[in-house]
């Protein structure tokens, strides 16, 4: 149940109406750059096979239609399931072909173990799909109508083979976690780096939708960077393509890398708190308290927030005029304070920023750990047009 085998131009088609849709065929063709006669003769199957559908006929109905008549994709002719897994969570969300969230839970880990953790996955997976209903989902032809599962995470993934080569937070190592959940799930499954999945669905349904080149920079216990150009999420040779978090900002502050000045060693949640207990001679603050202090004007706390939004800015300049994109979203939990750095990090990513890269976009959109999860759910669903 894949677009695999078909012409590349079947998947163009499909994935501009996922994006842009619902489209007419002229519509199509402008923005594919294919004849009207290639648009009629690509989408034909699409359509007899219940992939997309044109507005105003039933699915079932089969006919030439009128030229201008719209089509769209079948949003219910797969569902997908995305998991995040944490360093103490799994946060699921069961989805259809579009990547709209139809059902979403969260299961506490007790354990970081290999075993434990996919066994907690394939429990969320089900519970998923027995609350979003999908045994009884129509034309999937998966088990109980999930036709894949996309697990994400930080670290060194490796999604071609669907191993984490290093996760450093769950201290795992030459994981095939693909593999492992697909056989305990009973469910084709892929793996990612999570920030580059969130690109992918950002690329898709958010503030990314219809630009050819923009980057996703997170804020939080890392610092991450997914970048798309000409509508591709890049990897890189390597899988670690946009380790903004390890572009180096100068300082003396040691990385969780083992490096020396890194953007995470001052910029990340947990660089910002020893910081600040530094600045303050308080061995026991939190992150919290740390806001807090900063809102109430403490200038050595607000120091460590300006330090810490000079380090992104610089990182995101950086990624400005290698890239040139023509946005650049700031996400992540860290957000949640990014008042505080948001005059560090403009004026930082101005002062850097090349000729016309410092016109680039900066734009603050805060989202829920589901929507990292939807972000698998994608990568997942990216398989059928792009196996």
């Amino acid at each position: 149940m894949t677009l695999a085998g078909r012409p590349p131009a079947a998947a163009l088609v499909f994935r501009t109406l996922l994006v842009h849709g619902p489209l007419t065929r002229a519509e199509l063709g402008r923005r594919t750059g294919l004849s009207p006669g290639a648009v009629t003769k690509v989408a034909a199957p699409l359509l007899a096979d219940g992939w997309i559908a044109e507005l105003g006929r039933p699915a079932g109905e089969r006919g030439s239609g009128r030229p201008a008549t719209p089509m769209t994709v079948r949003a219910e002719r797969a569902r997908f399931v995305g998991v995040k897994v944490t360093g103490d969570e799994l946060i699921g969300v069961l989805t259809d072909l579009t990547a709209a969230p139809l059902a979403t839970g969260r299961a506490p880990l007790a354990s970081r173990d290999v075993d434990s953790v996919v066994r907690a996955i394939a429990r969320l997976v089900a519970r998923l799909r027995s609350q979003g209903g999908a045994a009884a989902q129509a034309g999937a032809e998966s088990p109980g109508g999930v036709h894949g599962i996309g697990v994400t995470l930080a670290g060194d993934i490796d999604a071609q083979a669907g191993t984490v080569q290093f996760s450093p937070f769950l201290d795992w190592r030459q994981v095939p976690l693909a593999r492992l959940v697909e056989a305990a799930a009973g469910v084709p499954a892929v793996v990612e780096n999570d920030v580059r999945a969130l690109t992918v669905a950002e690329q898709w349904f958010g503030a990314g939708a219809g630009l050819s080149s923009f980057a996703l920079v997170t804020v939080g216990a890392g610092i991450g960077c997914g970048i798309a150009v000409e509508g591709r999420v890049v990897s890189g040779a390597y899988g670690v393509a946009g380790e903004a978090g390890h572009l180096p900002v100068g300082g003396d502050r040691v990385c969780t890398c083992g490096n020396t000045g890194c953007v995470e060693a001052v910029a990340a949640t947990h660089a910002i708190t020893e910081q600040a207990r530094q600045a303050t001679g308080d061995p026991d603050l939190t992150m919290a308290a740390a806001v807090r202090r900063a809102h109430a004007g403490d200038p050595a706390v607000r120091e460590v927030f300006a330090r810490a939004g000079r380090a992104l800015g610089l990182a995101m300049a950086s990624v400005a005029n290698l890239v040139g994109p023509q946005r650049i979203i700031i996400s992540g939990e860290g957000v949640a304070s990014y008042d505080l750095f948001a005059d560090a990090v403009r004026a930082a990513f101005r002062a850097q920023a090349f000729g016309a890269a410092a016109e680039c976009d900066l734009v603050v959109r805060p989202l829920p750990f589901e929507a990292w999860a939807r972000g698998g759910a994608a990568v997942a669903a990216q398989r059928i047009f792009a196996p």
